[in-house]
């Protein structure tokens, strides 16, 4: 995209912000699915300076202010101590977004140069560094100021909620899709009681409510292109209360997994002991600190239930008739459940093999 075929509506956005100067180009950036985001290059006296504009959805985030503001606080926190950290530009008239005539949210940050993202981890090396990060992370947020942040996205974790959604799918079954799906249900009905598990220990104090980034995938790590260390954790709309388990879960799902989380053959789906090891011990490196012995007792557990739960939305989705998920063909919501819920079943028959890797990583990392 050339700076003649800037769309009009980020042209207009673009005189709400302080650029460095004008714009030369302008392109789609990424491969994200939720917001509308663009690589901005402007012309300055000393050479090229980079932006990254985006225009939040709406549709997923229904309360653009609240959301901005646990950014706006977060990043600046996290600024303090790591000046490469992302950081938002404030409109001309220093608001943190900018909201057209039309009603739509945009929001400017500096570009992180020199760094770079993967889809998929592919070494131990990048399974450390990424649960490093993002233990990380979450240590600097422990004393973060200001009272509890907002939640973006409420009960976006509450797997209760979410078997609970699926029994409501089940029953109302609006495309008649259940008979077809029936060892599916059975699988996630087996398995009810593990939606309380985490719910029930915060309930009795035994976890800990933290600030959390609850979308913790190796592509919202940015890594230096010399040393290949987290230059910045980004993506932060999903920044909230939650739990620490939440986070290496989801890490453990993405990022220890043998597959695709939708490849159509859920046998090629298994938990990868070796990167999970990396797992554990980038986190316990960065995070362990702050982790009290019922987190760590529970990380094995934490990616059991994030697979179950990822599962359980996928099968919803597919009962419902395909309406949140994009699919790109017929029946790829199911097999996304299917693959997830493989996941879970390696990780319930590795469970002795894994507790005894973060017993090993205990050993060996300081802890409160």
């Amino acid at each position: 995209m050339s700076v003649a075929a800037v769309p009009p509506d980020l042209a207009a956005v673009a005189a709400a912000f302080p650029l460095a100067g004008p714009i030369a180009s302008a392109a789609p950036y990424g491969n994200g699915h939720i917001n509308e985001t663009y690589l901005v290059s402007v012309a300055t006296a000393s050479g090229e300076r980079r932006y990254v504009f985006q225009k939040i959805n709406q549709r997923i985030f229904k309360n653009v202010p609240a959301l901005m503001e646990n950014i706006a606080r977060v990043t600046a926190h996290v600024r303090a101590q790591q000046p490469r950290a992302l950081a938002l530009v404030s409109t001309r008239a220093g608001e943190i977004v900018h909201r057209t005539a039309a009603g739509e949210w945009w929001r400017l940050y500096d570009f992180i140069e020199g760094a770079h993202t993967v889809e998929r981890v592919t070494t131990e090396a990048q399974a450390r560094e990424a649960a490093r990060a993002f233990g990380e992370y979450q240590a600097l947020l422990v004393d973060l100021p200001g009272g509890r942040l907002n939640d973006t996205i409420p009960n976006f974790h509450h797997t209760r909620s979410r078997f609970d959604t699926l029994r409501r799918a089940v029953n109302e079954d609006t495309q008649g899709r259940a008979a077809g799906v029936r060892a599916e249900i059975d699988f996630a009905t087996a398995r009810e009681a593990d939606t309380d598990v985490l719910l029930d220990l915060l309930a009795r104090g035994e976890l800990t409510e933290r600030v959390t980034h609850n979308d913790t995938k190796i592509n919202n790590v940015m890594l230096d292109e010399v040393t290949g260390r987290c230059a910045a954790v980004i993506d932060l709309d999903t920044v909230m209360p939650g739990l620490s388990l939440y986070d290496f879960g989801d890490m453990v799902r993405t990022a220890a997994s043998s597959t695709a989380e939708d490849n159509p053959d859920p046998t090629q789906m298994h938990v990868v002991l070796p990167y999970f090891r990396a797992l554990v011990d980038g986190y316990l490196e960065s995070a362990g600190a702050v982790l009290n012995a019922t987190e760590r007792a529970h990380l094995g557990f934490a990616g059991k239930l994030l697979a179950f739960e990822t599962g359980l939305r996928f099968l919803t989705d597919h009962l419902q008739g395909d309406v949140y998920f994009r699919i790109h063909r017929p029946g790829h919501n199911l097999d996304r459940a299917r693959t997830q819920f493989a996941l879970v079943k390696s990780i319930e028959d590795n469970a002795e093999a894994m507790r005894r890797i973060v017993a090993a990583a205990e050993k060996t990392t300081t802890v409160f």
